[in-house]
């Protein structure tokens, strides 16, 4: 199989482009990147299609000649996904242009309250982590846990299934 390296390129830069779009706090740009990721994975499958080829229908030619159907159906869904998903995203940003002139998306008192909350914990678990560190003689990270060998108590039972039917037919 023959792959074109710009093909490749330009697959490359639109899931970049795509992934750089959608981490902005724009919903419009969100849009936009999750269309350039949509158009990235439809290049991706044609890549993956390899040399195009005769119809894969039965008995219309040697199977070294027939194209590979799956790719072209992975296609077909990933275009019905993307349309789904870019006119939820415009009614998104319609709303959010009705209800506040702009779509940009703003941090409200619980996103702020959840980020000091975040920013609290992590140096509660950073003292935390000081305290164990001056324990040295630990060996292991589970608290309460000797280091010994992880052994499992097994009990054999020997069923006998015939046993079961032996019963039954006699019934």
């Amino acid at each position: 199989m023959d792959v074109s390296l710009a093909l490749i390129v330009i697959m490359a830069v639109l899931f970049a482009c795509g992934v750089y779009a959608m981490l902005e706090r724009s919903l419009t740009r969100v849009l936009i990147g999750f269309l350039l990721l949509g158009n990235a994975a439809n290049l991706l499958l044609l890549i993956v299609m390899g040399y195009p080829g005769i119809a894969p229908f039965y008995g219309s030619g040697e199977p070294d000649e027939m194209s590979d159907p799956l790719p072209q159906a992975l296609m077909l869904t990933a275009i019905v996904i993307t349309f789904a998903v870019s006119a939820f995203l415009l009614a998104l940003i319609y709303r959010s242009w009705q209800l506040g002139q702009a779509d940009t998306v703003e941090d409200d008192a619980v996103d702020i309250a959840i980020r000091e909350g975040s920013v609290e914990a992590e140096e509660a678990m950073d003292e935390e982590t000081e305290i164990e560190d001056e324990d040295d003689d630990a060996t292991t990270d589970f608290v309460g846990v000797a280091t010994s060998p992880i052994t499992i108590p097994v009990e054999r039972r020997i069923v006998d299934d015939h046993a079961d039917d032996d019963e039954e037919g006699s019934r």
